[in-house]
């Protein structure tokens, strides 16, 4: 079995800003037009948007950037990731003309579910993930 020469970072996010045995807190930071490349995310998360954004993700092998995030401040997404598998690499990028930041909170104790679960999220923006998210 060969070995994948590019593996994709388990990092979902830029800056590592707090760990401990239960948490990891990731800020993501993006400049105007910024892309943060290619990642998985392998923990249920939390991301919260303290202030407004708008950011498109592509997962890898998609021609589209399909997942939408239009965020207002206080905008907070919850993710199940089960404990079967990571989620599908994706990436990234800022469609501000300003500097976004979000922070992303990995839960690292094994998820409760067995399988991924569909994205939840509060009224403080929007999130389309096409046939993966429900309010």
């Amino acid at each position: 079995m060969s070995e994948n020469p590019n593996p994709i970072p388990p990092t979902p996010g830029d800056t590592l800003i707090f760990e401990n045995d239960r948490v990891r807190v990731w800020t993501m930071t993006l400049p105007p037009g910024g892309m943060f490349d290619f990642h998985q995310h392998h923990h249920d998360h939390v991301v919260i948007w303290p202030d407004a954004g708008q950011v498109q993700g592509q997962e890898l092998g998609d021609e589209e950037w399909g997942i939408v995030q239009n965020a207002e401040p206080g905008f907070v997404l919850y993710k199940t990731v089960g404990s079967t598998k990571p989620l599908n690499p994706h990436r990234i990028r800022n469609l501000r003309n300003e500097t976004v930041t979000h922070y992303v909170i990995e839960l690292l104790e094994t998820s409760p579910s067995r399988e991924e679960l569909p994205w939840t999220y509060n009224d403080h923006g929007e999130f389309i993930f096409p046939g993966r998210t429900e309010h």
